[in-house]
């Protein structure tokens, strides 16, 4: 009886320590597996390139596709009236004295990358058509959808590009944001400052690919002998 308890109990404990390992195995599996998972989808997520840095202006081969209207750029409103203790340009739904300066930053860059093939719309706000009218010089064509900040937007966006002819869309952080989540862009990167540009390619052949983004300041950096 005494060999028969003390078997028991050596069996028990040895079967304990079969099921703690296969317990720890399968917990080391599942977060193999997680990990990979992880991995792969940081992997083949989408990242949006500095533009601003001059080498990777030249690598996203922006002019070429500018050149070839196969490019979408939008295009956030400049800082609005209403969350900033700056001076209104206007009224106190639009954009601010300050705001005024970067879309006039932002008129000279894409000037020189060349407004003959290109058609800008803009949201119906007022800090948007502000926005839009200082970046053109004149008055800009207003379109509702570009207000529609939903999951539908990215597909707005592809139906009103033509082919060859680029595509400048004047709208607000939630439309861009919605657009980028679209094209895989992880949370973390999916931001735009006010004036900020996102550049796409879209040439109605190949699927959507994001060139990078530029902000007001760095217009400026363009090289227009690229561009010849």
């Amino acid at each position: 009886m005494i060999h028969t308890v003390i078997n028991e109990s050596i069996i028990s404990r040895s079967a304990s320590r079969r099921l703690a390992f296969n317990n720890l195995s399968i917990v080391l599996i599942t977060a193999s597996i997680t990990l990979l998972a992880i991995v792969g989808w940081l992997w083949t997520a989408t990242s949006i390139v500095d533009l601003g840095i001059a080498s990777n202006l030249s690598k996203s081969t922006l002019y070429a596709q500018w050149a070839k209207g196969d490019v979408v750029l939008m295009i956030r409103h400049a800082e609005r009236c209403d969350r900033s203790s700056n001076p209104c340009l206007g009224s106190a739904d639009g954009i601010t004295v300050s705001g005024s300066h970067s879309a006039m930053a932002v008129s000279a860059g894409l000037r020189q990358l060349g407004l003959e093939n290109a058609r800008m719309i803009t949201s119906p706000s007022t800090r948007t058509r502000q926005t839009a009218d200082l970046i053109l010089g004149r008055a800009v064509q207003v379109q509702g959808w570009l207000g529609d900040c939903d999951s539908g937007f990215k597909d707005a966006v592809l139906a009103h590009k033509k082919s060859t002819e680029n595509l400048v869309l004047i709208t607000h952080s939630g439309c861009i944001d919605q657009f980028e989540r679209k094209m895989g862009v992880l949370a973390w990167e999916r931001s735009s400052a006010y004036t900020e540009a996102l550049f796409v390619k879209v040439d109605g052949t190949h699927a959507p690919r994001i060139l990078g983004s530029m902000d007001a300041t760095q217009w400026k950096n363009l090289n227009v002998e690229q561009l010849n």
